[in-house]
């Protein structure tokens, strides 16, 4: 998933903030403050369909422009689609900055603290209710389940669209375990030492980006969530326990000891996601734990030496005397795609109906894009790791989300910039959880 860092002038975005807390009572058309609007929202229809998105993220404006000229193509004639871009690590600031200006658009970027029921547009009832408005349009069900259970779960609410689905596992080289006799390992004792039989054959056995940090803090997430259950963060975040209790703590200390084993790689700190990436698919590192979103890596045979065919995804495993499940696989949606209530009007409700019936079949022929809607249309010519993934999806019945997921910004940093200590041994597992709980305390 996706890490984000936010840049913000603090008077501005202050004085931003507190203008936002007044809009819900001002906004003609808009609900009431705390609450978000439902699908049959009395909001007027803007002049054009505007949607605001992310400098980095090309692939959504580009299927919704093939959209607006093919299966939305009569949405667009009524209501006239408009790109609009922002650089990710500005993105909470031009929406505060919107908001305030009531000048929010129809179809909108936000930062995940915001849209969430306590968050600046969500206490406001700044951003649409979809699962309220889909239903009311017949079209809910083209929502994938699994990605409406993981949208509520980020936001706290269905406010954002799955435009991305992506499940993360460990990618795995069927050519190595071959030859080394490794079958997939169901528990994470296998796991340990079927990575040392690895070491031992001269491969590295998790490539692995450790300047981004956070490939490693999912793993101390997965660590928890298999041996705590899939309520673990929520159980940090309302207090019920603590990130220094001895089974969290344990959790970072058995990361540590695989990068002490060599497990990461020599120099993993300094391992970018484009290095790790290479080194896996060229066969140097025998498993990699990443995102479906490498796909896309995977599909471009300049970059795939190995082959498609020789690639394998497995589920993080289960951790022995653990209450998780080897079948929960931690998922997100992608960055939050918020709509309106304000803008919310019948061609705007027009436009989300086509997307919600089209986007899925859209994005997967033109991009192989994975989203959280249901395939409609037929696509043909699906590449065979794409078909694997589309598969897992299908099958999931519950998901987890990341290890940072329901922390603040502070303590997301926090956890990812300490993690480079754990992992060198320079800060042990105790300390490590210590100063991230009395961040996650002191930011409550």
């Amino acid at each position: 998933m996706i890490n984000r860092r936010h840049r913000r002038t603090a008077v501005a975005a202050g004085i931003a903030l507190a203008v936002v807390v007044s809009l819900a009572a001002c906004s003609g058309g808009g609900p009431s403050a705390g609450s978000t609007s439902g699908g049959g929202a009395t909001g007027k229809d803007p002049a054009k369909f505007t949607v605001l998105t992310a400098n980095e993220n090309p692939t959504l404006s580009k299927e919704l422009q093939n959209l607006a000229s093919g299966k939305c193509q009569a949405e667009n004639k009524a209501l006239p689609l408009s790109d609009q871009t922002v650089a990710q690590a500005d993105v909470v600031q031009k929406v505060t900055l919107l908001a305030s200006q009531n000048a929010l658009p129809a179809h909108f970027i936000a930062g995940t603290a915001m849209v969430r029921p306590d968050g600046d547009l969500g206490k406001n009832g700044l951003v649409l209710n979809y699962e309220t408005a889909l239903k009311k349009l017949g079209v809910w069900d083209d929502v994938l389940p699994a990605a409406a259970s993981t949208v509520k779960s980020v936001y706290g609410q269905m406010v954002s669209l799955p435009y991305q689905y992506n499940i993360e596992g460990i990618w795995y080289n069927k050519q190595i375990f071959d030859k080394l006799g490794i079958s997939e390992p169901t528990t994470f004792d296998r796991l340990m030492s079927d990575a040392a039989k690895i070491k031992d054959a001269g491969y590295t056995p998790f490539a692995t980006d450790g300047a981004d940090a956070w490939p490693i803090t999912r793993l101390i997430g997965m660590y928890i969530f298999r041996s705590l259950g899939p309520d673990a963060m929520k159980d940090i975040q309302s207090g019920k326990a603590k990130l220094t209790d001895a089974k969290y703590v344990k959790a970072a200390q058995a990361i540590q000891d695989m990068a002490k084993e060599g497990y990461f790689g020599t120099g993993f700190i300094s391992t970018n996601a484009a290095q790790a990436t290479n080194n896996f698919l060229t066969g140097k590192a025998a498993m990699m734990y990443d995102g479906s979103w490498v796909l896309s890596n995977i599909n471009d045979k300049s970059q795939d030496v190995i082959g498609a065919e020789h690639i394998g995804l497995m589920s993080f495993p289960a951790v022995s005397g653990g209450s998780g499940s080897i079948d929960q696989w931690p998922a997100n949606a992608g960055a939050a795609m918020a709509m309106s209530p304000k803008s919310y009007g019948p061609k705007v409700g027009a436009w989300l109906k086509c997307i919600a019936q089209n986007y899925g079949s859209q994005a997967l022929a033109d991009s192989g894009v994975v989203s959280g809607f249901k395939i409609n249309t037929p696509v043909k010519n699906i590449d065979a790791s794409t078909k694997m993934v589309q598969q897992k999806v299908a099958d999931i019945k519950q998901t987890v989300l990341w290890f940072e997921a329901l922390m603040d910004a502070k303590s997301t940093a926090l956890a990812q910039s300490n993690v480079s200590l754990l992992t060198t041994g320079q800060m042990s597992a105790q300390t490590y959880m210590s100063q991230l709980q009395a961040s996650i305390q002191a930011n409550k």
